[in-house]
């Protein structure tokens, strides 16, 4: 009885008369733990800021590269989203250029505008208490909250999909009262994402307009939605977005940023299990209960009932959005759990929708015991995480790490109070609320505070402590480029322990790092060339990426 007003609170929240003022609180106090106190992360993340870092230092806007090496993989509109800021945050005075934070913000404004437009466009589709849901639990997804963490390119495409996708839905619902202006935000929006990640934002309305077409006889009943997206000036609209920078860079690089991105970054993804990321069909089924955490269970259970009301046009193209991008990914070969996010939101507003639907169908118990274990079992695992990763990195006990196990005692308490006497909508609106302490716990309070797995911020701190600028500081053996963005652009990155040597015989006041296994070959050329280097510092740490244990040591000429 004592939680009784806390309950008619959760049930009041979806019907408050400023939904997205609460869910832009929700997704700030989420998002905010560790977004610019977490160091660079390896690989993808550094490498984006990084590039982005290098079009603002030199000015060109076209090319993207790291050091001198093109990067011929992604459209440049992450780039100039990051560089942006960039220049906006250094014109109110802050050093930005050199911050990961600064690059982190388009994930987060990505995301945030992702969570905004998936209740607003939602709305339509599913009501407004169910699009308020849907886009709460998104927004406390541990996949999302991942990925406002990382300066890269899935969170705003995320939100080029969801503004393009809610678009669609309207057209289909009602295409009598939709307008011009909506159609050219539809073609605006998928523009954004060509410019962002390719053919990966149209691919998602292509997909589900076929689907919807073939499951509504479109060449017997005819298609008005068709018509009022405007085709025929809307796909010029949206290649023109991106057309001067494509044709730009295919001069600068003479072509061969296309045969790079698409016949070795695209294709090789669809073909092979690219960077070690290969992945069997069904990969994304198999993760979803963890990448979907805290809200898996949910979704989960609203699925036969989404299927049961097909014949609903809203639950229709919801599926058809869904279900053809969920079964692309699942057959390319290379695999991440963000590649299918696009197919995300329309899985949240159906899972939503069954929760807040008085007449819902019940679940059949097996898939609803599967939810439960997603639930229980990820949100155990954070929990042992939090408290085993101070433990197993860094030989000590974090106090403020084990807060995990009781805030995710009262999370799965939560839940299973609110099931129990049949809320769903409450359980799943519980679990996004209660998930902000647990990731203030992990991201906030564990993961920035360990010392083994950060080697890149720690070398920068001794470089700078030596007074050394970057094109005087050369590193051999350890080359994550967390390194060349934590010091610098000019950082040398040398081949090997006697390449070391010789750099640092080169010239004057010059600093090296060196990763144990080349010290040997260092001391031996050193000795050569009649050097007599002196340890001036020494990092020891854990390499993530290549799962073993570093030891950097830094040397100066006597």
């Amino acid at each position: 009885m004592a939680l009784a007003p806390l309950d008619g609170v959760l049930d009041r929240l979806p019907e408050t008369r400023r939904p997205r003022l609460w869910l832009s609180l929700l997704c700030l106090l989420m998002w905010a733990p560790s977004l610019f106190s977490l160091p660079a992360g390896d690989r993808d993340e550094s490498r984006f800021a990084q590039a982005s870092r290098q079009m603002v230092e030199s000015g060109d806007y076209v090319r993207i590269r790291n050091g001198e090496v093109e990067r011929n993989k992604k459209p440049v509109g992450i780039h100039w989203a990051q560089a942006g800021i960039v220049h906006t945050l250094e014109a109110a005075g802050l050093p930005a250029r050199g911050w990961i934070g600064s690059y982190r913000l388009a994930s987060l404004i990505g995301a945030w505008l992702a969570v905004i437009a998936l209740f607003s466009l939602g709305r339509a589709l599913v009501g407004r208490r169910a699009a308020f849901l849907a886009a709460a639990m998104l927004a406390a997804t541990l996949l999302l909250v991942v990925e406002t963490h990382i300066a890269k390119t899935d969170a705003a495409l995320l939100a080029s999909v969801v503004v393009a996708m809610g678009l669609m839905g309207r057209a289909y619902l009602a295409p009598s009262t939709f307008s011009a202006r909506a159609a050219l935000g539809f073609w605006l929006a998928l523009g954004a994402g060509v410019l962002l990640k390719g053919p990966i934002a149209p691919m998602v309305p292509l997909l589900t307009g076929l689907t919807l077409y073939v499951a509504d006889r479109g060449w017997q009943a005819g298609a008005p939605w068709v018509r009022v997206l405007r085709l025929w000036w809307g796909i010029p609209l949206m290649l023109a977005c991106a057309l001067p920078w494509l044709a730009a860079i295919g001069i600068a690089t003479e072509g061969r940023f296309f045969a790079e991105a698409v016949g070795g970054d695209m294709l090789g993804k669809v073909g092979s299990g690219e960077e070690s990321h290969w992945g069997p069909p069904g990969y994304y089924v198999l993760t979803f209960g963890i990448a979907a955490f805290p809200a898996a269970f949910l979704v989960l259970r609203g699925l036969p009932g989404a299927w049961a009301a097909r014949m609903r046009p809203g639950t229709r193209f919801l599926l058809a959005w869904a279900a053809p991008t969920w079964l692309l990914f699942e057959a390319v070969a290379t695999k991440l759990p963000h590649y299918v996010l696009p197919a995300w939101p329309a899985l949240f507003l159906l899972g939503a929708a069954w929760a807040c639907d008085p007449l819902r169908k019940p679940t059949p118990r097996w898939l609803g015991w599967i939810g439960w274990a997603a639930l229980f079992g990820t949100g155990i695992g954070l929990a042992a995480a939090a408290v085993a990763l101070p433990v197993v990195a860094d030989g000590r006990v974090s106090l403020v790490s084990l807060l995990a196990v009781p805030v995710v005692g009262v999370m799965l308490w939560a839940v299973v109070r609110a099931a129990r006497v049949g809320e769903w909508a409450r359980a799943g609106l519980s679990a996004a609320l209660l998930a902000v302490p647990l990731y203030w716990v992990v991201m906030g309070g564990v993961l920035p505070h360990l010392t083994a797995p950060w080697v890149s911020p720690r070398v920068a701190e001794l470089v700078a402590g030596e007074g050394v600028p970057a094109e005087r500081f050369g590193i051999a053996g350890y080359h994550e480029p967390s390194v060349v963005f934590a010091v610098g652009t000019q950082t040398r990155l040398l081949t090997d322990g006697a390449e070391a040597a010789r750099f640092l015989a080169g010239g004057a006041d010059r600093l090296v790092a060196v990763e144990g296994r080349q010290v040997a070959r260092f001391e031996e050329e050193a000795a050569s060339l009649g050097l007599r280097p002196r340890v001036v510092g020494r990092v020891d740490g854990f390499n993530y990426v290549r799962g073993r244990r570093v030891a950097v040591i830094l040397f100066r000429a006597s």
